[in-house]
């Protein structure tokens, strides 16, 4: 076969190689997939390995470099026989430079070479060493230097960089990039996610995608944008790419005039430019660069920011198998047997929580020592020991992010608050905004403290979950989010708050095991504590027997335990700054809670949260604070506890305006006392299956203006009373199922704005009455109650009726609840 192709040496090369493929094909059932398709690539390529030949002597590119890069290639497809089967990382990387050597191939000898031959010897001179750099790549441990300036006047800085030697997990994702950019309606793309998980890996490998490449040629500019940069720097490098140097703008419009100018001379008709690592704050300079173009311009934007103008591609982290595969990449030397037990590697991996940053610092770190090490380093994470303490590389690069927040100081408090809550656990967003609210002075209505969330939502450091989706979702009318965070970043919260000594810190964040308290808290003495907030985190087999504590600026006390049976702490009655108290339970049965009497000295509490526990008649106590405006139950066993007597507390709770009560499924009425809470603007009772009516009394809440009683299934009807609530501008019950009508009263409610009866199929017809709600705005219902409507709304009303399809399953999961 040699004598065949071109000349003896090359020939001889290249046909080695063909017969080591095809000898290896049947042999190594690993990699006969890939070997199969390297083989199939060597046969097309064959006839035009002559012209390769002669155009190597026209370039003086000796034989010798392509004889080179042949003998590489052959001796990594005889290396992977030699690859164990429980060597899973090893035989990854194989599988990707298989891969990458036949896509070189194939581009350079049937796609590059015979369309260079056409244009003239320059043309083919920088496609050949293009190809060079990527020949070379395939068998490098990194990136060859960058050369300043490159055949056809093109400077190298916007110069796509080199793919790095391993790329895990990011296949899927690579495809789904390329279907989103590649729509027609998508100008920008923004890639997003925290820190360490590949924004720019995927960037460069869809650079790098043959697809990608057939569609822009060599117009894909790449510019990683720092947070120094601006649109004058920006103009100047694409400038210099297109051999424009020297440039002067007077000014940022000028900079885009003239840069939107270079473009139209260029006269491409496709151009992809990518911005790495765009910095919050820098959306304008996006937005600048959004030309108008009748060809394909598209532009793609790596951040750890969300910008919510434009489309988002939201990266994720790792599978358990692939971070496995790249823990053990960085961990174990190539030809090396790992010499530690695969369960210590898990739990390793499981440490890291997929994040690729921490994987590849954690396993670099631990790359050969032996077992002793990786038990060491596990034992301390156990024990407490932040993974930030012994990876400085991996709190750098995450604290970066936490720095862009300095001209932010609301939001980057808010950040550091999240430490308060326990690990893996999804946090209630209505629990985030009464403590923004209380400490950092926001308004009642929780909306600065809500944009604060968003803000930490755009920057990657929580993800905000909804829970339910509706039509008023959209148009602010509920917040129904949980918000979870990343452990790394929870741990970096935790970490930058534990930089000051005890007395000194802000926030205070303490994890009981069985009756073992911190050093810090036995020695405890004479001085006192300063942080304004304390989180307590307590496990089963915590007694409750508490140590004293001195802490009198607490505003907000965080309680978070999974036994069985729990008292408050003591220390509690002389907290008179109190103004949040949230106790959780996160054991399989709700926590019954002892010593709730002791919250009667706390004047000062605004807000109580009460989650997965089981409270007591002695709750009631809190009846008489004179200044609690909010107070919530959730997951909660309540049973008759907040029914009093008529004449017990005749001042009952004088200041409260917000009442939430969810998903307590032993509530089977409101207890009419708590209709004496004039005060109260807000009353929502939601996802209490058991609940089958509502007091008559309800209509002397005069103040109130929002009444949520979503998927109270058993709920029979509203109260006629309703009528008097002329203030009510909210009212939800959707999802209550069996209620047949509504009384004829409702329609004297004049404030009405918004009516959410979605899921209501119980409804038979609609009160006559409802067509004189002159305020109605929106009704949100299904299509059967959008009927209903119709035939009482006259032909000039304003109602808009928003119709939500039925989950028809779901309705009935609801019933057997």
């Amino acid at each position: 076969m040699a004598e065949l192709i071109g000349g003896a040496a090359l020939g001889a090369a290249f046909g080695e190689l063909l017969k080591v493929v095809m000898e290896q094909t049947g042999k190594t059932a690993r990699f006969k997939s890939y070997l199969k398709r390297l083989q199939q690539t060597l046969l097309t390529i064959e006839p035009g390995f002559e012209e390769t030949k002669k155009l190597s002597a026209r370039l003086g590119r000796t034989e010798r470099e392509i004889e080179s890069y042949l003998e590489k290639a052959k001796e990594l497809v005889l290396k992977c026989p030699r690859i164990h089967v429980w060597n899973v990382y090893k035989k990854f990387v194989y599988a990707n430079k298989l891969i990458r050597l036949d896509d070189d191939l194939l581009r350079f000898f049937q796609i590059d070479v015979p369309l260079r031959t056409l244009n003239t010897s320059m043309r083919v001179e920088n496609q050949v060493k293009i190809l060079s750099q990527k020949m070379d790549r395939a068998f490098s441990i990194g990136p060859l230097p960058e050369a300043t300036t490159r055949a056809g006047g093109f400077s190298d800085s916007c110069r796509v960089p080199g793919l790095p030697d391993l790329i895990i997990g990011m296949e899927q994702h690579l495809v789904d990039l390329k279907h989103m950019l590649l729509k027609k309606d998508t100008r920008v793309l923004v890639v997003t996610a925290p820190g360490g998980c590949g924004k720019t890996t995927l960037a460069k490998m869809l650079c790098h995608d043959k697809e990608i490449k057939d569609i822009f040629g060599e117009n894909i500019l790449y510019l990683t944008v720092s947070a120094s940069s601006n649109l004058k720097i920006i103009a100047q490098k694409i400038f210099d790419h297109f051999g424009k140097t020297q440039r002067t703008f007077q000014s940022e419009e000028d900079a885009k005039n003239q840069l939107e100018n270079l473009l139209r001379q260029v006269g491409s008709d496709q151009m992809l430019l990518v911005l790495d690592d765009v910095w919050d704050g820098s959306e304008s300079i996006v937005q600048d660069l959004v030309f108008q173009s009748t060809g394909l311009f598209k532009i793609l934007v790596t951040s750890r920011s969300s910008f919510p103008r434009f489309s988002k591609y939201e990266l994720s982290l790792l599978n358990e198998k692939d971070a496995k595969t790249l823990l053990s990449y960085s961990a174990f030397p190539e030809d090396g047997i790992p010499n530690v037990p695969d369960d210590l590697v898990n739990k390793m991996v499981k440490s890291c929580k997929g994040l690729p940053l921490a994987l590849t610092v954690v396993g670099a770190s631990l790359r050969g020592q032996p077992r002793v090490k990786w038990e060491a380093t596990l034992k301390k994470w156990s024990d407490g020991q932040s993974i930030m303490e012994s990876h400085k590389h991996l709190l750098h690069r995450l604290q970066t992010s936490i720095d862009a927040l300095d001209e932010f100081p609301d939001v980057k408090e808010c950040f550091l608050d999240l430490g308060s809550f326990p690990e893996d656990d999804k946090i209630a967003e209505t629990a985030l905004l009464d403590m923004w609210v209380e400490l950092y002075g926001l308004d009642n209505e929780g909306m600065y403290a809500s944009e604060n969330l968003l803000n930490l939502s755009l920057r990657n450091l929580v993800n905000l979950v909804p829970i339910s989706k509706d039509a008023t979702d959209m148009e602010g009318y509920c917040r129904e989010h949980y918000v979870t965070q990343h452990d790394l970043l929870r741990e970096l919260a935790i970490h930058l708050n534990d930089q000051k000594p005890i007395p000194e810190r802000k926030r205070l964040f303490m994890e009981i095991h069985r009756d073992d308290f911190p050093k810090w808290w036995i020695e405890q003495t004479e001085q006192p504590v300063n942080a304004r907030i304390i989180s307590i985190s307590t496990d089963e087999e915590f007694s409750s027997s508490w140590l004293e504590l001195e802490a009198f600026d607490v505003h907000v006390l965080i309680l978070n335990t999974r036994s069985k049976n729990y008292v408050l702490p003591p220390f509690i009655k002389k907290m008179s700054q109190l103004k949040v108290l949230i106790v959780t339970g996160y054991g399989v049965y709700p926590t019954k809670i002892g010593n709730l009497h002791f919250l009667s000295s706390l004047t000062n509490l605004r807000r109580i949260r009460f989650e997965h526990v089981s409270v007591s008649p002695s709750v009631q106590v809190i009846f008489t604070l004179p200044n609690l405006k909010k107070l919530t139950f959730v997951t909660c066993e309540i049973g008759n506890a907040l029914k009093s007597g008529a004449t017990e507390y005749p001042y009952m709770l004088p200041n409260l305006i917000d009442l939430e009560i969810d998903r307590c499924y032993d509530l089977k009425e409101l207890p009419a006392e708590l209709c004496r809470v004039v005060p109260l603007e807000k009353l929502s009772i939601t996802n209490c299956h058991e609940l089958d009516d509502l007091p008559k009394e309800l209509g002397s809440i005069s103040n109130l203006q929002t009444l949520r009683l979503h998927c109270c299934t058993k709920l029979q009807q509203l109260p006629e009373s309703i009528g008097n609530l002329h203030k009510l501008s909210l009212i939800d019950i959707s999802d209550c199922l069996s209620i047949s009508a509504l009384p004829e009263q409702i329609g004297e409610l004049t404030g009405l704005r918004v009516l959410k009866m979605s899921g209501s199929q119980g409804l038979q017809e609609l009160p006559a009455s409802m067509s004189k709600l002159s305020q109605l705005e929106d009704v949100i219902c299904n299509e059967e109650t959008s009927y209903l409507w119709k035939s009482i709304l006259s032909e000039n009303s304003k109602v808009k009726i928003n119709i939500v399809e039925e989950d028809r399953l779901e309705n009935f999961m609801k019933i057997c609840q």
